[in-house]
């Protein structure tokens, strides 16, 4: 696999986001240079059609397809995991979102716990942050050992070097987005009671240590951008282009074909004897509706 011409340079800071050309009369864009609603939802569905096809494609193919997404909180990675699963099959597109490590687990080899999630042929797996919480989070705020973090970037990228020999397909994403609009994102959560939930002491805390962040994600990259399996880079303080972007980077990773199946021919009822049990005696939830 190839990286993708437009993609970011390894290593930019997270301030740093993509310029694109954009002719003041494209009717496809507001005055503000943000995609506007009606474009941004027929291009989602768009391409969420081809999802689709790419699924049935990875499972005629037998395809081991890993998709790691990464980056501070509120960058957006949640939103388009959202937009690649709306449509497709849980049981060929699956998503892994592992909580803190059991006492046992901390116990084990770093990489056990995830490599019973790793796909199997026929299965897109993705997760929603992965082996590389040691070397961001876990290191920004000393929930790990110098020594872990140096082992880790030691032998991370052999890790993954194997995946690929195994013949796993391996795309890592890193959500690119900068202080202040992460800052609005933070603000909105804190707002509206519904969404409060998605803040947390630690997206608090990553908040304030920004820096170090951009820190850590600079020396993640220095050690694991290889080119068995490179990280590009998604900049995303525009939430619509963000997803567009990275579904369509996901699509041209594959010569796929359209091996969608034809429509079938339902079967009639077939008719058996039968008496329905008496309703009064069967619970139904209340008709508030």
């Amino acid at each position: 696999m190839k990286r993708s011409e437009g993609a970011l340079p390894v290593g930019a800071d997270d301030v740093v986001q993509a310029a694109v050309t954009r002719s003041a009369d494209d009717e496809r864009y507001t005055a503000a240079g943000r995609l506007k609603k009606k474009f941004y939802e027929r291009e989602l569905a768009r391409i969420q059609e081809e999802l689709v096809k790419l699924q049935y494609w990875v499972q005629d193919q037998g395809l081991k397809v890993l998709i790691i997404f990464e980056g501070r909180g509120s960058a957006g990675k949640g939103g388009v995991i959202k937009r690649i699963t709306e449509r497709t099959s849980p049981r060929i597109v699956k998503l892994v979102a592992l909580p803190k490590p059991t006492e046992r687990e901390q116990s084990q080899w770093y990489f056990q716990r995830y490599v019973e999630h790793l796909p199997s042929a026929g299965e897109i797996v993705m997760f929603d942050r992965s082996w590389y919480n040691r070397s961001n989070v876990e290191w920004v705020m000393d929930y790990c050992t110098p020594e872990q973090h140096q082992e880790f970037l030691r032998s991370c990228p052999e890790f993954e070097r194997m995946l690929v020999r195994s013949g796993m397909i391996v795309l890592k994403y890193w959500f690119s987005v900068s202080w202040d609009e992460q800052r609005k994102r933070f603000e909105s959560r804190n707002e509206e009671p519904l969404k409060r939930w998605k803040l947390s002491d630690i997206d608090l805390e990553e908040h304030r240590l920004y820096v170090k962040y951009s820190m850590a994600k600079d020396t993640t990259f220095q050690f694991t951008d290889i080119k068995q399996a490179p990280w590009y880079v998604v900049p995303s303080d525009d939430k619509r282009t963000s997803r567009l972007n990275c579904i369509d980077h996901i699509l041209g990773q594959f010569s796929y074909a359209d091996v969608l199946p034809d429509p079938v021919e339902l079967p009639g009822r077939e008719d058996i004897p039968y008496v329905r049990p008496p309703m009064q005696e069967q619970t139904f939830v209340p008709q508030v509706y």
